[in-house]
């Protein structure tokens, strides 16, 4: 397992990061896992014995359950390993239950640390946007519980590249706690983040974290063009994450990891994860699974090293076609390109 710096911090985490989903697993969340304290510590121990040092949740997974199951799991090993938590969804039926309002942040902050059982979050992450809040409150608020010790680095998620950079220059600015991460979904079946986020990322110094990297288990080999998928998939139920706009395109990619996967005699589920995990500025991939067989798999993706050929067959297969600026970019101005254009512009040079 390696270990990469967050973004401009000093923290380092491991390059997979241990999802929790599927803690609880009640209500929206059901399709993910529904697993009890005593599946959490196992999973718990498969990952910690791999190296992961970083346990992600949200107070939304199931209602707070997921917390609650990962606070009861982890006893007095809480020490030992770094938790991130997020804030932003509805967590009751108040017209204040949800948002970025520094009422909700705080509130949801102190129900996060009772639920598990810490006097400290080491990631505090606003789960997504809110358009109607002014930044200038939630930055604030972030600040201050950093200020108090409740929480020690704070992130995003969810956000777009002129909402990260917009929040980390108003935090500049007025010398609060900036953005150390953004959480984002990213797999070789979807590679928006390439274009504006990766790179607005890298110039700025914020680690990315990925979530779903296996697309909701889309590009872990179970799904094949012509096959029908194992009974309980996912994406065989009312789940609707990520979108599907090009399924020829995503059987394709699915082909060459299958193909790669045959090569090194793994999963191409593994395949698809050390992929991800080769990326410019990927900092930890999130993995989650219902049974411990399939974290185990995913987990030993730390170990895969793609070559540059077989990383430019994946590349070619799951490419879109490259926007506007960009194509602009490259046909004039690949001269003076920064490793943050590069990022992404390089893929089609």
């Amino acid at each position: 397992m390696q270990y990469r710096q967050l973004g401009r911090t000093g923290l380092r985490v491991s390059t997979f990061t241990l999802g929790t989903m599927g803690f609880g697993g009640t209500g929206w969340a059901s399709p993910v896992g529904k697993i009890d304290v005593a599946g959490a510590r196992e999973q718990i121990a498969i990952a910690r014995d791999a190296g992961v040092n970083l346990i992600d949740t949200a107070d939304v997974y199931s209602d707070g359950l997921s917390e609650e199951i990962l606070g009861e799991a982890l006893g007095d090993s809480r020490d030992d390993v770094l938790i991130a938590t997020k804030v932003r969804m509805p967590m009751g039926d108040g017209p204040n239950d949800a948002g970025l309002s520094r009422h909700h942040i705080i509130r949801g902050a102190e129900a996060s640390l009772r639920r598990l059982g810490t006097d400290y979050i080491d990631l505090y992450q606003v789960h997504e946007w809110d358009g109607q809040t002014p930044l200038e409150e939630t930055l604030t608020a972030l600040d201050d519980l950093v200020r108090s010790g409740k929480v020690r680095y704070v992130g995003c998620s969810n956000y777009s590249a002129w909402h990260m950079v917009k929040a980390l220059g108003i935090s500049d600015a007025r010398q609060l706690e900036r953005f150390a991460s953004t959480q984002v979904f990213y797999s070789l079946a979807n590679r928006d983040i390439e274009a504006e986020i990766v790179p607005a990322a890298l110039d700025q110094g914020v680690g990315i974290l990925v979530w779903s990297p296996l697309a909701g288990g889309l590009v872990s080999g179970k799904y094949r063009r012509g096959v029908t998928a194992p009974e309980g998939s996912r994406h065989l139920s009312e789940w609707s994450e990520p979108p599907i706009y090009d399924e020829d395109k995503l059987y394709d990619s699915i082909e060459v990891a299958v193909k790669i996967g045959e090569s090194h005699n793994v999963s191409a589920a593994q395949v698809s994860l050390a992929y991800i995990a080769q990326k410019p500025g990927i900092t930890s991939l999130i993995v989650g699974a219902r049974t411990t067989e399939q974290l185990s798999d995913n987990l030993a993706a730390a170990n895969l090293e793609l070559t540059a050929d077989e990383v430019k067959a994946l590349d070619d297969a799951s490419s879109d076609n490259l926007r506007y600026p960009y194509w602009h970019q490259r046909n004039t101005s690949t001269d003076r390109l920064s490793a943050a254009d590069l990022s992404h512009i390089s893929n089609y040079l």
